[in-house]
């Protein structure tokens, strides 16, 4: 039998990976038809026990069919998780009474092939038929979208893992009339984008968002003959260095913007470091219920009373129960000078009675206290 050619090879792997989808596909329509006889009871949508006799079996038949163990069993984690992921959302639009709608209108800041824009897909696609994502120039507005009526939730990007916290988040929840209801998690791929394939050495302007810049700010070092301005948003800039066809100017995006824009990629992955992650809230005007059995994360912003010690008591209230704390962001106090507000995430359900009593404590001890949000935790890989 004649030696297959390269070209026959690469046929038969695009086959062999379209099978693949396929299958993936099959078993997703399998896992929503039996989620509709779970809606009511969260503590069957994940079986633990079922979960680790599924990877112990994965484990053991891969190397019969000549695969890595480790790299099966990440891959089924994978999938499980978007399995638990999917059935999470399911439950709680069911249990908020949101399962007959079929269109969302999603603000962000920014434009088409915006990071915020993709977060917003990856979040509502599989959840809603329509998902309609309106971009605004600034956070504010896409806040504000909500009180106006023109959209029905809004999704900002809250922190990153190179940049840090994005304050301008903070301040919006806690003077707006908001709630955290959702998170993603997307990790960011920054590219450098031109009209043409041109030589790095010959860019002598780079637009991008402050956020991106200060993400790849060790790559831009690198370019001392080169002016950096700040811009609107990642996608924005994409779109005006493809309006300006200017060949010494370049934009930081994404892929995707520069696949809209019709943008040569000259250089991928500029972030300072390779797990690049934004997460991003979703916000809307009224908070939802989360079922206690579901993996819940709840969000406040507290002020404290003008003592020593007192930022120490609060966290001790809650230290004391048994609480988790996994974020803890602090924040000038607008109006109160030298006073600030500390931005907390923990770990489980404000309606869990051990969280309820730490923060009916907590509400006793501080000068000011809001919830922003329970909401459940983002699982899985990004």
């Amino acid at each position: 039998m004649p030696e297959k050619s390269l070209k026959e090879i690469r046929q038969i792997i695009d086959q062999l990976d379209e099978r693949i989808v396929e299958a993936l596909g099959k078993r997703q329509k399998i896992v929503r038809k039996i989620i509709s006889g779970k809606l009511d009871r969260a503590d069957e949508i994940r079986d633990p026990q079922r979960e680790e006799k599924l990877l112990e079996k994965i484990r053991q038949k891969a190397p019969e069919f000549g695969l890595d163990p480790f790299f099966l069993e990440q891959l089924f984690r994978e999938i499980i998780q978007h399995s638990v992921r999917y059935q999470t959302h399911a439950l709680i639009d069911h249990q908020n009474e949101k399962t007959e709608e079929q269109t969302i209108r999603v603000s962000y800041q920014g434009t088409d092939g915006a990071f915020s824009h993709q977060a917003a897909m990856r979040h509502f696609e599989l959840r809603y038929s329509n998902v309609e994502c309106i971009g605004y120039t600034r956070f504010e507005e896409a806040a504000d979208a909500i009180e106006r009526g023109e959209v029905d939730v809004s999704i900002l990007p809250i922190e990153n893992t190179t940049a840090g916290s994005i304050n301008d988040t903070y301040d919006l929840l806690n003077e707006k009339n908001l709630y955290i209801t959702g998170e993603e998690v997307l990790h960011i791929n920054h590219c450098l984008m031109a009209p043409k394939e041109v030589e790095i050495g010959n860019i002598r302007r780079i637009l991008s968002h402050p956020q991106a810049i200060a993400q790849c700010s060790k790559f831009l070092t690198s370019l001392p003959r080169c002016h950096v301005e700040t811009y609107f948003d990642t996608a924005m800039a994409a779109r005006k260095v493809r309006d300006d066809s200017d060949l010494s100017q370049a934009a930081i995006a994404s892929s995707y913007a520069a696949e809209i824009y019709g943008l040569k990629i000259l250089k991928r992955d500029l972030a300072n470091q390779s797990e690049n992650l934004t997460r991003f809230v979703i916000v809307g005007p009224e908070s939802i219920r989360c079922d206690p059995q579901l993996n819940c994360k709840t969000s406040l912003v507290f002020a404290t009373i003008d003592e020593k010690g007192a930022l120490l008591k609060c966290l001790n209230l809650l230290g004391n129960s048994g609480i988790n704390m996994t974020k803890l962001e602090s924040r000038p106090r607008i109006g109160h000078p030298w006073q600030s507000l500390f931005y907390l995430d923990i770990e489980g359900n404000k309606d869990e009675p051990r969280i309820a009593d730490a923060l009916l404590k907590l509400k006793k001890k501080a000068q000011y206290l809001k919830i922003l949000g329970c909401y459940p935790i983002r699982e899985g890989k990004w």
